[in-house]
């Protein structure tokens, strides 16, 4: 390859003066080019954005088949999380182009984030506090919460994240139900279809990936399933949701909702943000200060060695790996 090879960061907390990360993909003799996602961006941008790079560390920008024909030079898409669900894989496999993830390092941060919003919904935490720091003290009024000890609990798909929210809701005696059961049968889950899990939750959790499958998975009938007073909880994939559909539901006060993904990222001037039945955060879940730190390390480890000819760890298309070291060489 001529000149020296440069190295795109989208993800926004990429800190350029880190040596655990910079450091390490200098050190190594690749440049770094830091374009931080803050806004929804095409995918004629994120091409131009990419031109000339051997590699991305990359955020949730989409990559499709557009973005690798006019990104030759292109070897290894690092995805900082284990979605991928905005990268073309068959395309990036066509082109080449090594995709990983960073897959086991913040399936208890978002467990935590999950039980975080859970509590936080039932408790009615947020619309306390606002209207505590305006003078009010409305103590077992209009904003009264609810229990979660005793509630039952829907938890919709049962990967390792969901089982790890399972084992927290576990201590307070709730009676947990799921969808998309392991084979390793657990005594502390019912296994039930998504239609009666919806109708007998208190607490709906959604902790399924985004595919053609699940995009609006919980939409208007799904939601008009659910019990009054219901809470539904989105710590997955915005387009799991039909938000259109969530609106008239939390508006009204039927549902309350905790959200920390939507359609659109961020969601700048969506009437989501603008409900008070809805506590909202920005697709934090499996974000935490250690986890950061790890998922940066992992995506830089895994662009030195596609750029190395080596297999990293967290490749989800691993067939592309040999037409990635024939480019390198």
């Amino acid at each position: 390859m001529s000149g020296e090879p440069t190295v795109v960061v989208t993800y926004p907390g990429f800190d350029p003066d880190d040596v655990r990360t910079a450091g390490v993909l200098r050190e190594h003799g690749l440049q770094i080019r830091f374009e931080p996602r803050t806004d929804e961006r095409s995918a004629e941008r994120v091409a131009q954005l990419m031109d000339g790079a051997i590699g991305g560390i990359v955020s949730t920008d989409p990559f499709d088949g557009s973005v690798f024909a006019r990104c030759p030079a292109l070897l290894v898409l690092a995805r900082v999380g284990v979605g991928f669900d905005t990268v073309d894989i068959a395309a990036a496999t066509g082109a080449g182009v090594a995709v990983t993830i960073t897959p086991g390092v913040n399936t208890a941060t978002v467990a935590d984030h999950t039980l975080a919003l859970i509590l936080a919904c039932c408790r009615r935490l947020v619309e306390n506090d606002r209207r505590t720091r305006t003078g009010a003290w409305d103590r077992g009024g209009a904003l009264n919460g609810v229990d979660l000890t005793g509630a039952t609990v829907g938890i919709v798909g049962l990967g390792a994240i969901g089982r790890a929210v399972a084992s927290r809701l576990a201590g307070f005696e709730v009676t947990l139900l799921g969808t998309d059961l392991p084979e390793v049968r657990s005594e502390l889950i019912a296994r039930v279809g998504l239609d009666e899990l919806l109708r007998r939750s208190d607490i709906v959790t959604l902790h399924v990936p985004l595919t053609p499958a699940t995009r609006g998975l919980i939409g208007a009938h799904e939601l008009a399933l659910m019990p009054d007073g219901a809470i539904l909880v989105n710590t997955a994939r915005g387009g799991v949701v039909d938000e259109a559909a969530l609106l008239p539901h939390v508006r009204g006060g039927r549902l309350g909702a905790g959200l920390d993904v939507f359609a659109s990222e961020p969601p700048r001037g969506s009437p989501v943000l603008e409900l008070e039945r809805a506590i909202v955060t920005p697709h934090i879940a499996g974000i935490s200060v250690r986890t950061q730190q790890a998922m940066l390390e992992m995506a830089v480890q895994s662009v030195i060695d596609v750029v190395a000819g080596r297999a990293p760890a967290g490749i989800v298309n691993p067939e592309a790996l040999r037409a990635a070291r024939e480019t390198v060489t």
